[in-house]
């Protein structure tokens, strides 16, 4: 017999009750849906003030919301007329370069006949 046996040796103990007595895991899942209102819905979200739902891959101003869908439309009429805007001035940039490149041609051009007029008449002398 160890002579510390006693103190060190372990009681055994009755085995452990069930986490939980609830009867969820048990119940039909058309049940679980019901009674635990696992129906979520769209989410959403709620920025000051202004309610945001997810629907069909964008957000969108939930109808309490007015005030964000007027401001939200006069937003994309703005981004519009900017980007008609936009393309009006990139055709001018457009135009004005071909005016500049004509004009260069033309300048280099009258530059080269000058000279050849130059040479012509400095043969003669």
């Amino acid at each position: 017999m160890p002579l510390l046996g006693s103190i060190f040796s372990l009681k055994k103990f009755s085995p452990r009750k069930s986490a939980s007595l609830s009867n969820i895991p048990m119940l039909e899942r058309s049940v679980k849906k019901t009674e635990l209102g696992l129906e979520y819905g769209a989410p959403f979200i709620n920025i000051g003030g202004h309610v945001l739902k997810f629907e069909d891959g964008q957000w969108v101003a939930d109808s309490e919301g007015k005030g964000v869908q007027v401001e939200m439309q006069r937003l994309k009429q703005r981004s519009q007329k900017l980007e008609e805007e936009n393309n009006f001035l990139k055709l001018k940039v457009d135009i004005l370069l071909d005016m500049l490149s004509e004009m260069t041609a033309d300048s280099q051009l009258m530059q080269k006949e000058l000279e050849e007029i130059r040479t012509r008449e400095r043969r003669r002398k």
